[in-house]
């Protein structure tokens, strides 16, 4: 239950030099950041979702709801990232409030949704890239895009096993490169990505809006069919709940605050400024997707965007929503793994991992054997380890990082309440309670095998928090040593 103090983590955030990561972002740069993770493949398929089988056309409204609920832990992220600015986000906020063992568990967390995210990310990539290929008769061998537990049926009926998913395990180690050379570098990367991904979106949008058929938005919440959740304000509600995982990822912002410039300025700016941005994008998405189908026509299908497309002129967008949904993947992992090295790199200077996990290469200013483990680990991963068996992108762990930080919030207003704050949560205490309870709500609707992972997942973590961490976490030994 040992705990950091405010003066130690500002002391450790004032660090300069060699061994210390390099200051390069702005407050632009952590937008597209956000706007980098937040912006994935869920926005053109869970659109359809919950507009087909809960929202109707005002699916725009679960955006909305679904956002409102993210803001609540937005606010109080921003609050942390703004007294606290470094590196490690929601496992640096509970050892500063909740001790080493609950940060301990929140890092742990963290490096499993990080890890799991980056990996299930690059098979999706891959097999969107077979896709694309396949519109213009270029063929990667099946053998050589699947994992050695996976069989695919070929068009003469015969049955191939694969043997590793070679562009899955390429496009992991090709981002790992671009992290690896700089957070300036990676930083450039990401929002010319996010510009292009951004700008598919935004002429989808464009044109789409041209064909919309107001006949489609009748009614624009549809009555509710007697079972909660389809339809009516119920609908709207179970709506939030599809998409609210399209909107995690902003937390990511807040590992980047120790390579942020004014981070007591930028990071809020980051956090909340990628929230709003995505919020405005993905309600008139949902518009124009629910005004040029009807929403009844997306039951079922694995490609609702597709379905919106037919609608106009414009054939060539299905190939180019394709292309956005590969630079989206690209960001995402980018951040994925940007944001699991932050945390690594953290628990190693603690004390609670292996020095090589904080070590910094003197010219690039990042944890270069950190990120070329990390990378060559989840390349392998995604290689060799089915889709199926990675597990689901909703994030348990996630969740519980924020309930975490919403509870970190009321905790430091009363122990700390005259701590200087570049940013101040608003309606203390309703705003991190309301966060709590949003989330908590969320996490109790997942699927027993998600919490199953959870729970194994943290097994193996405390076993190596016992074995290893708390013999040599440096703030106990600071504690004895006085």
């Amino acid at each position: 239950m040992l705990k950091k103090s405010l003066e130690l983590l500002r002391l450790e955030a004032a660090e300069t030099g060699a061994g210390t990561l390099k200051r390069s972002l702005n407050g632009f740069s952590l937008i597209a950041i956000g706007i980098g993770v937040i912006i994935g493949a869920g926005l053109f398929s869970l659109t359809g979702i919950a507009a087909a089988n809960n929202a109707g056309p005002a699916v725009t409204l679960s955006f909305l709801v679904a956002a409102v609920g993210c803001a609540f832990s937005a606010l109080c992220y921003a609050e942390f990232a703004s007294m606290v600015p470094v590196a490690g986000s929601a496992y640096t906020y509970s050892y500063a409030t909740m001790g080493e063992l609950f940060a301990w568990i929140i890092g742990w967390d963290l490096i499993l949704e990080y890890s799991v995210g980056a990996a299930t990310v690059a098979i999706s990539w891959s097999q969107y890239l077979v896709r694309f290929l396949s519109k213009y008769d270029l063929h990667i061998p099946a053998q050589l895009v699947m994992s050695p537990f996976e069989k695919a049926t070929m068009a003469d009926g015969s049955v191939v096993s694969g043997f590793v998913n070679v562009p899955a395990m390429l496009i992991v180690l090709a981002i790992t490169a671009i992290i690896v050379r700089g957070t300036q570098g990676s930083a450039w990367f990401n929002a010319l990505v996010v510009s292009l991904k951004v700008l598919v979106v935004l002429v989808f949008i464009a044109l789409g809006w041209q064909y919309i058929d107001p006949a489609n938005y009748q009614p624009y919440i549809p009555q509710n069919t007697g079972t909660f959740g389809e339809f009516g304000l119920s609908g709207i509600l179970r709506g939030a709940g599809v998409v609210f995982f399209v909107f995690i990822g902003f937390d990511i912002v807040a590992t980047m605050a120790q390579e942020t410039k004014n981070p007591q300025k930028n990071m809020p700016i980051g956090i909340i400024g990628s929230l709003l941005v995505c919020t405005v994008l993905f309600m008139l998405f949902g518009h124009v997707m629910t005004g040029l189908a009807n929403y009844t026509e997306f039951k079922g299908s694995a490609a609702p965007v597709a379905i919106a497309i037919e609608k106009t002129p414009y054939a060539w967008l299905s190939s180019a929503i394709i292309v956005a949904i590969l630079i989206g993947y690209t960001s995402v992992i980018l951040v994925d793994l940007m944001g699991q090295s932050r945390v690594f790199f953290s628990m190693s200077k603690d004390g609670l991992l292996p020095k090589v996990f904080s070590e910094i290469h003197p010219r690039f200013r990042t944890p270069l054997q950190s990120n070329l483990l990390l990378g060559l680990f989840i390349s392998v991963f995604a290689g060799f380890v089915p889709i199926d068996v990675v597990g689901e992108m909703t994030s348990i762990g996630t969740l519980l990082a924020f309930v975490m930080v919403c509870l970190g919030v009321l905790i430091m207003r009363k122990k700390e309440p005259d701590a200087p704050r570049g940013f101040r949560t608003p309606w203390v205490p309703v705003v991190p309670i309301l966060g709590i309870l949003t989330c908590v709500l969320m996490m109790v609707s997942l699927p027993l095998d998600t919490w199953i992972r959870l729970f194994v997942w943290l097994a193996i973590g405390l076993a190596i928090y016992y074995g290893y961490g708390k013999k040599h976490s440096k703030l106990r030994q600071a504690q004895e040593a006085a």
